[in-house]
């Protein structure tokens, strides 16, 4: 159990789970009673995975890239851990009353934020995994929606939850983001 200790606290995971718990706490102190805009759960989720994606490398990629274990599986449930953790948060201040979004689509975002953090990880280092989940944020808000499946697919996070090219979107994203990020680690 000692590694584990430590592979937590060399991925920031203390001080991850506290900016996490953090903006939960923001968001059931600001939000009131009954329905909130889902651009603001959106908002929060992606706060919580760029909060968490900043342990996805650790102090040395050097370091990491010659210790005697086996990395890939150990970086694929980091990834999906962050994912699950991210979602809870919301869902939990959800069950305390704030309406955020249907749980099907927090799970989706949730899976799809993830997996482009992973990928950002694996692109642009550790350091700038957040930078594809903000930026497809920000794109996802700001930028009028194109029509049809193409629009489905850039702003999959705002779509119902019953929406094939949004859900596959966020899927593909998952899996491309996770494998990636399992099989090469960050970049240095």
């Amino acid at each position: 159990m000692r590694w584990l200790t430590l592979y937590a606290r060399s991925r920031q995971v203390p001080a991850s789970a506290g900016a996490v718990a953090l903006v939960a706490l923001a968001l059931w102190a600001l939000a009131g009673p009954g329905p909130v805009d889902l651009g603001m759960a959106v908002l929060v989720l992606t706060a919580n995975v760029a909060a968490a994606s900043v342990g996805l490398g650790g102090w040395d990629v050097v370091l990491e890239r010659t210790a005697a274990i086996r990395w890939a599986p150990r970086r694929a449930a980091h990834v999906l851990l962050i994912g699950a953790f991210a979602g809870a948060a919301l869902l939990t201040v959800q069950a305390a009353g704030v309406g955020l979004a249907p749980t099907e689509v927090v799970v989706r975002d949730s899976a799809g934020l993830i997996g482009l953090a992973a990928l950002g990880a694996a692109l642009c280092g550790a350091q700038f995994a957040w930078t594809l989940p903000a930026g497809w944020l920000a794109i996802t808000l700001l930028v009028p929606t194109p029509r049809g499946t193409a629009g489905q697919v850039v702003k999959w996070m705002i779509f119902p939850s019953g929406t094939a090219a949004s859900t596959g979107t966020a899927v593909a994203l998952l899996v491309t983001g996770t494998v990636l990020y399992a099989l090469a680690g960050p970049r240095r």
